[in-house]
């Protein structure tokens, strides 16, 4: 059976840390806690679970606290959580039963990980990450903020799912701070935390400086295909709050040159379609986006409302307004039955219902 070392970086984790430890103690082999300066009671707590504790002095760099944390690892594979994540229960076993069936020769397991959820508690966002590391192979975190480490040798997607549940939001700007030291400092910034430093002017509302960063990712021709697609995706979102609709549009039609179409991209230039009251072309997007095959080995973003739930309540709409009410019914049904208890779904019910009163 193959032995699993867990390595986290911590800092004043205390609502969090014992939830996530709780969930993962009885299948790792070894915990190891990296604490860049807690001044809660978070190393109490990581105490009551391990032994190994260690300070690592902060240096804004999420990727030398990552390193620091592999390098007093152990066992066969490293596996990393951040400490407001879980394992419930299904993935537990399902863990459980990897690892005692392990092929050695696996180099990187990648999981799916859970991060946006509806009010009834439905995945809304997902995509994989790499989770499992051989540790002979050495692996090496990249970039000093949303950290990866390079996919090489055998690896392999896995269906089991960490989750992400957040009780506390990031301290303010954290990340936005760390891309404005880099910049400011003269530090070249990788093509993929080009795009993530857009994506954090986006964030937070600076959609001037979001429209540079993404452009300068998408020109660079540098990109992950799924960061492209991405790029565009969020690129449009800039321009309509600046209420620059054509450049929106330009921006969603300049994801086709990566991949055929995405359900998310179809839909928003269905809602372009839609907000100028052109309902046959929105029609038509709302339509494809629904018939497109949804990604199932993507290491990209999912984001699964607009792959079934979102175009359908799309069409119900735009049908009801061209007063095709029977398919407009029949959209709002099959919604329901993604969503049964969906507050959108029921309203349109009891309209359509009402409707039928007003017929006879």
């Amino acid at each position: 059976m193959a032995t699993f070392s867990l390595c986290m970086i911590v800092k004043n984790e205390e609502d969090t840390l014992s939830r996530c430890l709780e969930t993962v103690k009885d299948i790792v082999d070894e915990i190891i806690i990296i604490d860049t300066g807690s001044t809660d009671k978070t190393k109490e707590i990581a105490s009551e679970f391990t032994s190994r504790i260690y300070d690592f002095e902060w240096i804004d760099d999420f990727s030398a606290a990552r390193n620091y944390s592999f390098s007093k690892a152990t066992m066969d594979y490293i596996m990393w959580l951040d400490a407001d994540d879980v394992i419930l229960e299904e993935d537990r076993k399902k863990l459980k039963k990897f690892k005692s069936i392990m092929d050695k020769s696996i180099d990187i397991v990648m999981m799916k990980y859970n991060v946006g959820f509806d009010a009834s508690g439905k995945v809304t966002l997902s995509y994989f990450r790499e989770r499992l590391f051989k540790r002979a192979n050495n692996y090496t975190w990249n970039d000093p903020i949303h950290e990866h480490i390079p996919a090489w040798g055998k690896v392999i997607n896995s269906d089991i799912c960490i989750t992400h549940k957040k009780i506390h939001a990031s301290p303010p700007q954290r990340n936005l701070k760390i891309f404005r030291k880099m910049i400011e400092e003269g530090k070249p910034l990788s093509p993929r935390n080009l795009f993530y430093c857009a994506r954090e002017f986006y964030h937070n509302g600076l959609f001037d400086d979001a429209i540079e960063y993404f452009n300068k990712f998408l020109d660079s021709g540098q990109g992950w295909v799924e960061d492209n697609i991405s790029a565009c995706f969020d690129l449009s979102k800039c321009y309509s709050e600046k209420k620059d609709t054509e450049s929106s549009l330009k921006a969603l039609f300049r994801s086709f040159q990566y991949e055929v179409p995405r359900a998310e991209i179809c839909c928003q230039i269905g809602y372009y379609f839609k907000n100028i009251k052109q309902y046959e072309k929105a029609l038509f997007w709302f339509d494809l986006a629904l018939n497109l095959k949804k990604p199932q080995d993507s290491w990209g973003f999912i984001l699964h409302d607009y792959w079934g739930y979102i175009p359908l309540m799309e069409l119900c709409v735009c049908h009801d307004r061209l007063g095709n009410h029977d398919a407009a019914m029949k959209c709002n049904d099959l919604a329901g039955e993604i969503k049964p208890n969906d507050s959108a779904v029921l309203y349109n019910k009891n309209y359509f219902n009402n409707l039928k009163k007003e017929q006879k």
